[in-house]
């Protein structure tokens, strides 16, 4: 009789955590469209993620404020959980791009639920400030997030910023991964799902260091340009 073994082949082992969670922010500059476009990937597609038909995860819990059923606190005691190291070890995904709340004039340009103690909004800014020193793994999803995008043109009066411009290009996440760049306006679904997967195996402690060339985007999505490939 053939001997069982729980995840396929022999030389499979189990992942280092049972489960994985997302937080994505979309409070930043943003018009949603990363998290509406990520919904339209098939290789992987994101239901086969969280529904465990990929080989080898660990259970994938998603919190994403366009996507979730869950509204109001509710939704944002993930957020909270998060900060208290009780969703350990979770995925950072950032969409939109990120103000400047140092030059404001007053109130914020950009804030996602309240300070239970105050009541007060709490900032894009801070709750970054909260949660990347936390997190397993920081992902920007989409040109404002990486880059600024649109709302990063000279003028506007936010100062709006990537991810990386906000955190550091040399930051690190609590596992030592650099910040990861999926450009794309909107991202190209099968791009950000192939590198969310990827990232996914990779603090599970089932895949090297993610490569990332010097944009800090995926090598083997960004390594070439459209014109190298073009047999024109």
């Amino acid at each position: 009789m053939a001997e069982v073994v729980p995840y396929g082949r022999r030389t499979q082992r189990p992942p280092d955590v049972a489960d994985l969670h997302v937080i994505w922010m979309t409070g930043g500059l943003s018009c949603d469209g990363d998290s509406v476009s990520v919904t339209a990937a098939t290789q992987p597609s994101l239901e086969d993620v969280l529904l465990g038909a990929i080989p080898g995860l660990p259970r994938v819990h998603l919190h994403n404020p366009v996507l979730a059923y869950e509204n109001g606190d509710d939704f944002m005691t993930y957020w909270y959980r998060a900060e208290r190291g009780e969703l350990d070890p979770f995925v950072l995904v950032m969409e939109g791009s990120i103000p400047n709340e140092d030059i404001k004039s007053e109130g914020y340009w950009a804030a996602l639920g309240t300070d239970p103690a105050t009541g007060q909004p709490i900032t894009i800014c801070e709750w970054l400030d909260r949660l990347t020193p936390k997190a397993a793994a920081v992902v920007a999803a989409g040109t404002c997030a990486t880059y600024g995008g649109i709302h990063a043109m000279q003028g506007n009066p936010t100062g709006a910023m990537g991810l990386a411009d906000y955190l550091g290009w040399n930051f690190r996440s609590r596992l030592g991964i650099p910040i990861v760049n999926v450009p794309g306006c909107p991202v190209q679904p099968d791009n950000f799902m192939e590198t969310f997967l990827y990232l996914l195996y990779q603090v599970a402690g089932l895949a090297p260091m993610i490569p990332l060339d010097d944009a800090l985007r995926p090598t083997w999505l960004f390594g070439k340009t459209v014109h190298e490939g073009c047999d024109r």
